[in-house]
């Protein structure tokens, strides 16, 4: 999620599959129309991103269209999910419509505090047929469901949130210097740590590829997981009926070695500060040659004006796992629904015109929304916008059929891949991986099936 790095990790204060409060969408009948409710003041919480300041303008729009009013609360990044959390625990029907992720949804969705959508997506009545959930690329559809049973994958039970924008996590670089040097990026991991430690120069302060380390979460969800899942690595695997933590099993431990080895050899001298404004801030500085992250966080560096680097930069899809694999990692803002909700018809109409096509083409026309999460707006209004940024839509194509939420979903997923992040920093400064990571799987294997 290359823009919300500093979100913290909330305590794992839900239940285990409790119903929701009852869905009012049901009693949404005859034809659809934008009108239906009228009158109706409707209030949004946001966190600043180029997404919510892109869209704000079009908010009477909106209201024109629907006659809702729409009043958004801002809260800042480090604040909101520690916000969101306590008015939805605390059953608050302050906020109808808010930010969310996909990985929130396992957080949420279990105590009953997110509406279930899926009751709303097929009455024709409260939803118009021009709005196409199929066009929603498909792991951002999957990513939303989730049945709330241990063990079950993403992509199950009912949908949860909308999606509204999403990153891929691949690699940007330094297209000037690798042209000077006659060097293309890499095809396979290992010559991709070959290539980073041959671009590291300590003394004219250049290193060769950033990622991120500080001790968060956030730190193994971008470039982390997207290689270790092509590597062949996985978080959890049901065994004997039980969800069972394997980040310790022979691939991931030789994996994770190598990331720590190669933070160290090749990445900043800070790396267990970083997160991703310092990797998109030396890329854009040209201090960093590459930086696996967010194709969408390291897309603003090459706007012109907007780093030193801009214009000089370029993507790739990052290297291909045995077999080719380019599995990858994507973090999606969406909209949620709070289950509590006074005002649910109105929150669906707003959610519905905010993902929907005619809103994002707009937004996608002003030149700073990316990546679109429907495949007809990134055909089409982004394809038109995106302008000089060589290899972007080439490694997004190539990614896009297996980019998906590549973890397993779990009520505990910020607790213990914080613990994950915490386990990565001490390999890297020297500890024992097989067993650091036997210590964490037997941990993290604990705290999800209790």
């Amino acid at each position: 999620m290359g823009l919300a790095a500093t979100v913290p990790v909330l305590s794992a204060c839900v239940g285990t599959g409790q119903k929701s409060t009852n869905n009012g969408a049901n009693s949404v009948t005859g034809s659809f129309d934008w009108k239906k409710a009228q009158g109706t003041t409707i209030k949004i919480l946001q966190t600043p991103h180029v997404y919510q300041q892109t869209y704000q303008p079009l908010f009477k729009e909106f209201t024109d269209l629907t006659g809702i009013t729409v009043t958004a609360d801002l809260v800042p990044e480090a604040d909101y999910f520690t916000k969101l959390n306590t008015e939805l625990a605390g059953k608050s029907s302050t906020h109808d419509v808010f930010m969310m992720g996909a990985y929130w949804v396992w957080q949420y969705g279990p105590p009953g505090w997110l509406e279930d959508l899926d009751p709303w997506i097929n009455n024709s009545a409260a939803t118009g047929a021009e709005f196409d959930y199929n066009d929603f690329f498909e792991g951002l559809r999957t990513s939303m469901k989730w049945d709330f049973k241990v063990g079950s994958a993403a992509g199950t039970g009912g949908t949860y949130a909308l999606p509204w924008g999403f990153e891929l996590n691949n690699i940007a670089y330094n297209k000037t210097v690798f042209d000077k040097k006659g060097i293309k990026p890499a095809e396979t991991f290992d010559n991709f740590i070959q290539l980073a430690t041959d671009l590291t120069d300590r003394k004219n302060d250049q290193y060769g590829i950033a990622f991120r380390g500080s001790k968060s979460w956030a730190t193994i969800h971008p470039g982390f997981m997207t290689q270790y899942s092509r590597m062949g690595g996985k978080d959890y695997e049901v065994q004997n009926g039980k969800l069972t933590a394997v980040m310790n099993s022979p691939t991931a431990v030789d994996f994770t070695k190598k990331w720590a080895d190669l933070a160290k050899a090749a990445g900043p001298t800070s790396w267990t500060t970083y997160e991703y404004p310092n990797c998109t801030g030396d890329l854009g500085d040209g201090k960093a040659m590459m930086v696996y992250d967010a194709d969408s966080a390291t897309y603003p560096k090459n706007v012109k004006g907007a780093s030193k680097m801009a214009g000089q930069l370029a993507w790739h899809q990052g290297p291909a796992g045995p077999g080719g694999s380019l599995a990858t990692n994507i973090w999606t803002w969406a909209w949620g629904m709070n289950a509590n909700s006074k005002n649910k018809l109105a929150a669906w109409l707003f959610m519905q015109w905010a993902s929907g096509k005619d809103a994002m083409n707009k937004a996608v026309k002003s030149g700073a929304f990316a990546d679109p999460v429907r495949t007809s707006v990134f055909n089409g209004s982004f394809k038109q916008t995106l302008g000089s940024f060589p290899g972007y839509l080439e490694a997004f194509e190539a990614q896009v059929p297996q980019a998906k939420v590549l973890f397993t979903p779990q009520k505990r997923f910020l607790e213990t891949t914080e613990d994950w992040a915490v386990a990565l920093q001490s390999i890297y400064g020297g500890a024992d991986a097989k067993s650091t990571l036997d210590s964490l799987a037997s941990s993290n294997t604990n705290k999800v099936n209790s």
